[in-house]
């Protein structure tokens, strides 16, 4: 018998006690021990264990910081605590389905046409192989298979997590509830759940509370993933847990359609997270032969802190997840044309905008809604992707042309999963939207959802943006979704299966991204949903960047960017400089102050170029050469966010630093100064403590001679960045020598 495989065995007993002592390897990866069946992934510092216990069922055994290859484990069934509570509602179990007295969150439940409605996995085969492993599970009576995958990355230690269901039996099997994982954290009682709540223009509130009795479950039933809740979530322990010391688990759905995690515990104060599809209005009927495959789960584990934990995920993020992820390209600034004209766009206004966008060394040029169809409001033309000739009598050619004389590349705004009912495709297909046959469509922004269920409707969209691509010299595209679902019906198939649109509209969706990505290898795409509506790392996977917040505040953003960074990284977050007053709270801010709250991520230009001063002009000009200096250090360098910009304090401050710690970046804002308080210095984190750096203003003229200590001296005795005033910010480059 192999050493990394295991055919069909026996599933009743395999012994209540299995260990496994690997031998002394000093490589990562997966590797299974066929003697005691039981698993093992190691990468970066992290060791995640299961194994088969005695019921023959997939046991969880370790997770946390990596143990040596020689420790032992032991896969323990619990004996039942009662009548009331038996070993299969206790044990730990890696991918458990409801039945047989199982009483907590189940990561799978179906039912049989019999009326049968249980399911027991237990264990048939495994494999581990590289960086992945792959376990069979099947049901105790019924052809009912479950193929189990994990991978680890090697550098982090983050672990993937599916599950592919198969129906093997005669008849078809609805499956009520399918998961991708269910994690099981080492036993304690100090526990504190961290995830991601908002709403539009207020996305990325970090919520804290303490993990007890009773479930918590944060989700989405709006068809995508939806800014109420994201599916991501970080667990760490009260007192020993800060931003840069402590134990913090963490994870993220690759799902961007519904989804539910809960997390709870169970009667032996185990603390569990489950994760997958949402099981709300779910009924998925599996035919005889069909599988089901869930989404990916993304975990890992942090021994330093929140800050830790995130910087773990951004490098998994940029390194794994980008479709770039192989080569990661630097976010292009870009200009966007929105705020200057909404609507009124045509070609001789667009031009001029581009012209002064040039001028501040822009890269990317993007022309926003209103350039198609009847699109004069938001109520007409969606659907319509042909340009407007009264507004572009010569179509885009010219506009594309002077974009790329002025040295930028050009990118344009559509909104290709929706239609007006004011449009000719919805007079022409009528049916071709997501409805209840006799209900009403409800209008959210005045329009409706086709349903990219149909195979119709998604070769429909895939062409239209594919011709457009095509016909014109296009390099960007900003992909908008401005509405969740209503009324999700798809009457053209069985009502038995129109459930199935939650999963079949999510995958034509990544489709249409693959195939486009495949047919313009150079096109690069804007993941956008009303703000940051629809932001997962599956749509991650399949663009390149997303757009954060409709909220340009600038210091509304320093607490939306600093929820958002917690799970995602700042490479993909856009930041965009608009006007003052910004239109959100008609708050006045400096040129500077929002071009350094926005410099946090990829910088973008919103405001309207065409009442800007020679004044404005210059200090644009200035900020983007200087973003241009350190964008490498943001975009892929390490975030610490060494101030967080919480309600308490009236101070924040953000540290990036690159990867070869030759450059930092500082980022410090001030609410407002108050009494002549004094300011403490701000104590820098990730550099060299051996190492001598030089700091100098981050627009600071070229020659401009700083003070110069050691790495040490920033990190201990720290910076002086001391302000006053009201809504000030400074910006620093720490330099090594």
């Amino acid at each position: 018998m192999a050493i990394n495989d295991i055919s069909r065995i026996s599933r009743p007993m395999l012994g209540v006690l299995a260990v496994f002592a690997f031998p002394a390897l000093a490589h990562a990866g997966a590797r299974f021990d066929p003697a005691t069946h039981q698993f093992r992934l190691d990468g970066g510092a992290v060791t995640y264990a299961f194994g088969v216990n005695s019921a023959g069922a997939l046991q969880s055994l370790y997770w946390g910081p990596q143990l040596a290859a020689t420790d032992r484990l032991e896969a323990v069934t619990p004996p039942d605590l009662s009548g009331m509570d038996p070993s299969s509602s206790i044990t730990p179990q890696e991918y458990p389905g409801w039945g047989r007295g199982f009483y907590t969150e189940p990561a799978l439940k179906l039912a049989y046409p019999n009326g049968a409605r249980d399911v027991v996995l237990t264990f048939v085969s495994g494999h581990a192989e590289g960086d992945s492993i792959t376990v069979e599970m099947a049901d105790i009576a019924r052809p009912l298979h479950v193929s189990l995958r994990y991978t680890i990355d090697p550098a982090t230690g983050i672990v993937g997590r599916s599950a592919i269901i198969r129906n093997d039996t005669a008849a078809p099997v609805r499956i009520d509830q399918a998961s991708s994982a269910a994690w099981s954290l080492p036993q304690s009682d100090d526990y504190h759940l961290h995830y991601l709540t908002g709403r539009w223009a207020a996305e990325w509130t970090l919520q804290d509370r303490a993990i007890t009795q009773g479930a918590t479950v944060i989700e989405s039933r709006r068809g995508s993933t939806g800014m109420q809740a994201n599916p991501w979530f970080a667990i760490d322990r009260a007192g020993l847990t800060s931003e840069e010391n402590g134990p913090v688990w963490f994870g993220a759905l690759a799902w961007s359609g519904s989804w539910r995690i809960s997390v709870d515990r169970n009667p032996m104060g185990d603390v569990r997270v489950v994760g997958g599809f949402n099981p709300f209005d779910f009924a998925y009927r599996l035919k005889p032969g069909e599988t089901l495959e869930t989404p990916v789960f993304y975990a890992g584990y942090s021994d330093q802190g929140m800050g830790g934990a995130s910087r773990l995920m951004h490098h998994f993020e940029r390194t794994k997840i980008l479709p770039q992820s192989s080569a990661p390209k630097l976010r292009p600034i870009l200009y966007n044309s929105w705020e200057a004209t909404e609507f009124a766009v045509n070609e001789k206004g667009q031009m001029a905008l581009a012209e002064k966008a040039a001028q501040i060394g822009v890269e990317r040029f993007v022309m926003d809604d209103g350039w198609f169809g009847a699109r004069n409001t938001d109520h007409a033309g969606l659907g319509d992707w042909t340009v407007n000739r009264t507004k572009f009598p010569n179509g885009l050619k010219p506009l594309i042309d002077k974009v790329h004389s002025l040295g930028m590349e050009f990118g344009l705004w559509v909104e290709p999963e929706m239609v007006n009912p004011d449009s000719d495709l919805y007079r022409a297909h009528p049916d071709w939207v997501i409805n209840f046959p006799g209900r009403p469509r409800s209008e959210q922004r005045n329009q409706l959802m086709l349903n990219l269920a149909r195979s119709d409707v998604r070769d429909f969209v895939l062409k239209a943006i594919d011709d457009l691509v095509s016909k014109n010299d296009i390099q960007f595209l900003k992909w908008d979704y401005n509405r969740n679902w209503s009324e999700p019906g798809w009457p053209e198939v069985d009502p038995q299966d129109q459930p199935r649109i939650y999963v079949a509209y999510i995958r034509n969706l990544y489709g249409i991204f693959a195939e486009l990505r495949k047919r313009h290898p150079k096109l690069e795409i804007e993941d956008c949903s009303g703000g940051g509506g629809r932001v997962d790392l599956g749509i991650m996977g399949l663009t390149d960047q997303v757009w954060t917040s409709d909220n340009t505040d600038p210091f509304d953003r320093l607490s939306i960017q600093d929820g958002f960074t917690h799970a995602y990284a700042p490479a993909v977050m856009m930041d965009w400089v608009t006007d003052s007053p910004s239109w959100v709270n008609k708050r006045t801010t400096t040129l500077d102050y929002r071009f350094l709250s926005a410099m946090q991520g990829s910088l973008g230009i919103g405001a309207d170029l065409n009442k800007w001063t020679e004044t404005d002009f210059a200090g644009a000009a200035r900020m983007v050469a200087a973003y241009k200096q350190v964008r490498q250090t943001v975009q892929q360098g390490d975030l610490y966010r060494l101030i967080r910009p919480t309600d308490a304090s009236e101070r924040a401050a953000t540290l990036y630093v690159s990867p070869d710690r030759r450059q930092a970046v500082l980022f410090a804002f001030l609410h407002s100064s108050t009494k002549y308080d004094p300011q403490s210095r701000i104590h820098l984190a990730g550099l060299d403590p051996e190492k001598q750096y030089r700091v100098h203003a981050i627009d600071a003229a070229p020659g401009a001679v700083g003070e110069t200590q050691s790495g040490a001296y920033w990190m201990r005795y720290g910076a002086d960045v001391s302000m006053t005033g009201d809504f000030q910010a400074r910006g620093l480059v720490f330099e090594e020598l």
